[in-house]
């Protein structure tokens, strides 16, 4: 496996100085993470279609992109892959053609041969698609193949987004990547570190992603009460304070992000669905825990044997970002400096993550968390 990392920026590509030799009519798979704004133009695919001409191209707006050890913004950033015995293949669907993402997703997966595949990366639209269906979709196409991946961005808008396969992005486009063979090592890690505060609460009345009640009192001024004067700040300060939702039937709590405060209507929409009867708890950005989180999760995305990956993938939340402000090449350097600074990182900030628990298992709608995937082809 050869891994070039590039960037394409005032119409100039260029090559990280930590990628190995791709010919870049070699590359069997090329993944590219940018701002929304430069795919929305009308020849970018066809630029990156032109210096990649073999390969299955893969597009995903970003809140931001992870090149190698720092974090970029308005950047058109690429992973350029060669395989020496993997093969991969590639579908997509949109959202708009189905009456649900659970269903979108069955299909999306029902597109891939099953014999031999051995994981799939999953890059989707952040804004049509429901994520918490989705995710259910891919563990009930997938079975126990290892999913991980995450919902596009748009710079922490969250207007639309923009994914493509092999042509320009579009919004309500999914797009799975599948993994081929027996030599393909691939290992994944996953963690927020925000801190809990408050007791325990139950959901009493929500619909899908939307938040009325806990506790049968309005969830919305519940929320402000917790908050106190940062409730001021709203809905900016929403980030800073997610919440755990721990789901009927779940053992472990996943974070949900708000990502929008209605006024008028009293209530919270969630980057996630917040199912009645889910216990919940309000949390709070710890700095030293979110960065440790990331070491944490570069530690369990770390490969059996000492081996180095050949490339790790990273996605973190765009709720991180608003939290770490300018310091957020922090998160990326300790992730590099935890699994050797001569792994190739790429990757992007996310309006959510797909991932499995770090102890394994379906993979999973996660918020703000760095989630790591980390790739080595035996020789």
């Amino acid at each position: 496996m050869i891994v070039s990392i590039v960037q394409f920026y005032e119409n100039v590509w260029s090559k990280h100085k930590i990628s190995q030799s791709v010919e870049d009519t070699e590359a069997q798979l090329v993944l590219c993470f940018a701002a929304k704004e430069i795919l929305q133009s009308d020849t970018i695919y066809g630029i990156v279609e032109a210096k990649f001409p073999q390969a299955a191209i893969a597009l995903c707006s970003t809140a931001g992109e992870i090149y190698h050890d720092i974090v970029q913004d308005n950047t058109l950033i690429a992973v350029a892959i060669q395989f020496s015995d993997t093969r991969v293949e590639t579908a997509s669907v949109n959202i708009r053609d189905f009456n649900s993402s659970f269903d979108a997703a069955e299909q999306l997966i029902r597109q891939l041969v099953p014999e031999d595949l051995a994981y799939m990366l999953v890059l989707s639209d952040g804004g049509l698609v429901n994520g918490s269906e989705l995710v259910k979709g891919l563990h009930a196409g997938a079975g126990k193949v290892l999913v991980t991946g995450g919902l596009a961005g748009d710079a922490a808008k969250f207007k639309s987004t923009l994914v493509g396969l092999n042509q320009k992005p579009t919004e309500g486009t999914i797009v799975v990547i599948g993994f081929y063979g027996k030599k393909l090592l691939v290992a994944h890690g996953s963690k927020g570190g925000w801190d809990r505060f408050g007791l325990e609460k139950e959901v009493t009345r929500s619909v899908g992603n939307v938040l009325y009640e806990i506790d049968n009192e309005n969830a919305l001024a519940l929320y402000k009460k917790y908050l106190g004067t940062d409730a001021e700040n709203l809905p900016g300060s929403a980030f800073f304070f997610p919440l755990s939702v721990t789901i009927p039937g779940a053992e472990k709590p996943v974070v949900r992000t708000i990502l929008s405060i209605d006024e008028a209507n009293n209530h919270m929409k969630f980057a996630g669905d917040v199912p009645v009867g889910s216990k919940v708890r309000f949390m709070k950005a710890n700095f030293d825990r979110l960065t440790a989180a990331a070491a944490t999760a570069a530690q369990h995305a770390s490969l059996p044997n000492e081996l180095k990956p050949d490339l790790a993938l990273l996605i973190s939340c765009v709720g991180r970002k608003l939290v770490y402000g300018p310091r957020i090449d922090e998160e990326v350097e300790l992730v590099s400096e935890t699994l050797g600074k001569q792994v190739p990182l790429v990757g992007f900030y996310a309006n959510a993550e797909i991932s499995p628990f770090n102890n394994g298992g379906p993979c999973q709608l996660h918020n703000q968390t760095m989630t790591i995937t980390s790739f080595y082809e035996l020789p």
